[in-house]
């Protein structure tokens, strides 16, 4: 009786608390999607069934975390609630400066503007979409060099976020390059090359590189428990550490890190910018007075921080993870035995549909990521984002050039969805694939300079 294995990983959670959806009808998801300019960002919540455009703050807080919120204190400098946050950071990242904010690109606003100048360089394994914008607002270059395996989707290497170290060591070198790159940054998984894992191995090397060149070496660490997870259970001699453990490790590598907390942080808002520099770490806090707030609160309420210091210790939970990284797994296989297209290995925290090579009768800028994405709603409700070419096509001189992929990732909060809405999505997809010839190309109508994405208007070409 002892040895029973079971293959059915379980939420490890009770449900306590339930939010109702609503179900609509075709031809009011129809309706709803026009009038959003066919843009599923601009879509009302209520018009959507299951919501996957981002697991960035949708997740559900703990018991743990409510009772630590309603314990929280609120006064406006020096509050309990950010020692205890300060704790908790310090406690996985080691890094001396702990400096809060309302959400990680608050975090990438700050840093940027006190670090960069016109010219300089970010090089990163691939900056996503915020990143990039922040870096280019300062005038400055977010250049990506991940591995090449990083841009082929089918490519089983099991850690495709790892950086190009000889296209670091080339850049790092160059007479032309080398002095103005300003800092390097690793983004923990890769989200925009398919939610893919960076190996200890390469952050290593990675952290050995800058250093040897005098450069700073920064992580973007919203998905940090994933990628330990990760570390731990592909990277060999690393089973028998704890997630902690090797967090731990990522971080000693690393001179500063930003963070949203609304990721791994298992909170509904908040981040920070923690940094090992003093000197920058105060031009940095000048900076958070003027558009976040006081050094200890940055833009957050007391309770706020407190459920941030709680789930950066859940999400370490080794049950979590391994629910959460399996809960992928089991729509990424279910979707390649259909023979649908995805980014291999599934990632930890999203499905990657390839529109490139599901509908090859759209070309890059007719948006055939945008057009997928737009059907699945259409289809069943499900709300995902184009991580492609309207995304990344825009370029900061108004050009226009092909993503290196267009994608549709399908990010699941945390804590929310069971297995049967994980069925109900399988099937809205194989529904859409069967269908996919009839997939309509589109075309922006209205967009902005800068993360068009988000506020831009499309209709059917």
């Amino acid at each position: 009786m002892h040895d029973f294995q079971p293959k059915t990983i379980i939420e490890p959670f009770k449900i306590r608390s339930v939010e109702p959806v609503r179900f609509s009808t075709p031809e009011e998801r129809e309706q709803a999607l026009a009038a959003a300019g066919h843009n599923p960002f601009l879509l009302r919540a209520r018009d959507v069934l299951i919501d996957l455009l981002t697991d960035s703050g949708t997740g559900a807080m703990s018991a743990k975390q409510w009772a630590a919120m309603i314990s929280s204190d609120e006064s406006y400098a020096g509050a309990d609630s950010f020692y205890r946050f300060e704790a908790a950071v310090q406690g996985i990242t080691g890094l001396r400066h702990v400096i809060p904010t309302h959400q990680g690109r608050a975090a990438e606003h700050i840093l940027f503007g006190a670090l960069l100048s016109p010219g300089d360089i970010v090089v990163n394994n691939t900056h996503f979409d915020t990143t990039r914008a922040h870096v280019e607002n300062c005038r400055a270059e977010a250049r990506d060099l991940v591995i090449a395996e990083g841009r082929q989707p089918r490519s089983l290497h099991p850690f495709k976020g790892n950086m190009d170290l000889a296209a670091l060591e080339a850049v790092l070198k160059s007479p032309d390059d080398g002095p103005r790159v300003r800092a390097v940054m690793m983004t923990v998984t890769n989200n925009s090359g398919g939610g893919q894992p960076v190996s200890l191995e390469n952050l290593r090397a990675v952290s050995a590189l800058a250093r040897a060149h005098g450069k700073p070496f920064l992580l973007d660490a919203c998905r940090f428990a994933e990628n330990a997870w990760f570390i731990k259970t592909r990277e060999p001699g690393q089973a028998d550490r704890t997630p902690r453990e090797i967090a731990q490790e990522m971080f000693s590598l690393c001179d500063g890190s930003t963070m949203s907390a609304k990721k791994d942080g298992l909170a509904n808002i908040g981040g920070f910018l923690a940094l090992n520099d003093g000197e920058l770490a105060g031009r940095c806090r000048t900076r958070l007075i003027l558009t976040e707030g006081f050094p200890t609160y940055g833009g957050l309420a007391g309770y706020d921080l407190e459920a941030i210091a709680q789930g950066l210790n859940e999400v370490l939970d080794e049950g979590y993870l391994r629910y959460r990284v399996r809960s992928i797994a089991y729509l990424g296989e279910r979707l390649t035995a259909a023979g649908v297209p995805i980014v291999q290995p599934p990632g930890g925290h999203a499905i990657y549909l390839d529109a490139r090579e599901a509908l090859p009768h759209l070309s890059p800028r007719q948006y055939p990521a945008w057009s997928l994405n737009n059907a699945l709603y259409l289809a069943g409700g499900v709300r995902g984002v184009e991580i492609g070419t309207v995304m990344f096509g825009l370029q900061p001189d108004g050009s226009e050039r092909d993503a290196a992929m267009d994608l549709v990732r399908l990010a699941f909060p945390r804590r929310v969805y069971t297995q049967s809405h994980v069925d109900y999505l399988l099937e809205v997809i194989l529904h859409v694939w069967e269908r996919r010839e009839s997939l309509r190309p589109l075309r922006i109508v209205e967009q902005g300079p800068v993360l068009r994405h988000f506020t831009a208007r499309l209709e059917p070409a």
